[in-house]
């Protein structure tokens, strides 16, 4: 049975963002439904995958994220995911796993299939508000950026070469929805695109460190400390450039910061070991769905994104895009 939960405030209903709750287990449901509609958002739940999957393919556009069991009868929580991804709609909506399998290979076999965020039963409560937090966040933010790129979107085949600079987070995401119009697939390419920008301002100029981004998220203090870093007099002079190449319908994107650089090697592939974090995730997700292919500099300040031409049409897997 499928039930829903609302705030309302001053007696008018409150506009929440919305979350699809998926569990076998009756206990586990109330009480991440008790958590979750105390956070303010709206919640539907859903007690199999069979249920959660008609649940979506009737309210596509309407949830924000997924807070998925991964063990369920008939239809799992892997399986469901798999269906989320090949579908041109839902395969935007984040989807958040909550499973007791929490060793390193099966966590690895939900990266695989195309989940980021993990939640590890018994579910603590602090992990659970921030995790569902930064999912909401991504799901938003995507929104934003795919209404930004549609303004730009005809007459961009004609570029072969564009250069750009930028500082701020706010020209960061604009700029993303502009270049992911150059990219043969624009839908994939955007979010990465906006992940390695953003990483370029916040990791690469200003150098706030990972530790210090997971204190931030925690206290929904992220974008404030990046602004107050932008005016230190330290960061004020300090631009991202950013070059565009079409070669033999190869898409090169290179972003360089003038920052120290980072240690890439251990994010460019998803570490279960980070899977419950609030965030992390997203260079691993511009390298194993944005790109064909990111390749850093040794310095790990200046990186090379690459989308490769269309496959020919017999040719093409299925594409599974960003939760």
């Amino acid at each position: 049975m499928v039930t829903q939960s609302s705030l309302k405030g001053h007696g008018q209903e409150v506009k929440q963002h919305s979350l699809l709750l998926v569990d076998d287990n009756a206990t586990t449901l109330r009480l991440l439904e008790q958590i979750l509609t105390k956070e303010g958002y709206r919640t539907v739940t859903a007690v199999n995958g069979i249920e959660a999957m008609r649940t979506l393919h009737d309210r596509a556009h309407d949830f924000d994220a997924i807070i998925l069991d991964r063990m369920m009868p008939e239809l799992d929580g892997i399986e469901v995911t798999r269906r989320m991804l090949a579908d041109p709609v839902l395969k935007y909506i984040p989807i958040v796993m909550q499973t007791a399998a929490d060793k390193p290979e099966e966590i690895s076999e939900g990266i695989k299939a195309g989940v980021f965020y993990y939640l590890t039963k018994p579910v603590e409560r602090k992990t659970l508000v921030s995790v569902v937090a930064s999912a909401v966040k991504e799901r938003t933010q995507g929104r934003v950026l795919r209404t930004e790129m549609q303004r730009y979107r005809m007459g961009f085949s004609l570029i072969n070469l564009l250069k750009a600079s930028f500082r701020t987070l706010e020209e960061a995401e604009s700029l993303a929805s502009f270049l992911a119009n150059l990219f043969p697939d624009p839908d994939r390419a955007l979010n990465g695109t906006a992940e390695i920008l953003v990483n370029a301002v916040e990791h690469g100029n200003l150098g706030i460190t990972y530790d210090d981004k997971t204190e931030l998220m925690d206290t929904n203090a992220w974008r404030e400390e990046v602004t107050r870093r932008l005016e230190m007099s330290e960061h004020k002079d300090k631009y991202v450039t950013v070059i565009f190449e079409k070669k033999n319908d190869t898409c090169y994107l290179q972003v360089t910061d003038q920052g120290k650089g980072f240690a890439w090697k251990s994010f460019l592939q998803f570490d279960p070991s980070r899977a419950s974090h609030n965030h992390g995730r997203g260079i691993a997700m511009a390298n194993m769905i944005a790109f064909d292919r990111l390749v850093y500099n040794e310095q790990g300040n200046q990186v090379t994104a690459v989308m490769n031409p269309p496959a020919k049409e017999s040719d093409n897997d299925p594409y599974w895009g960003a939760g």
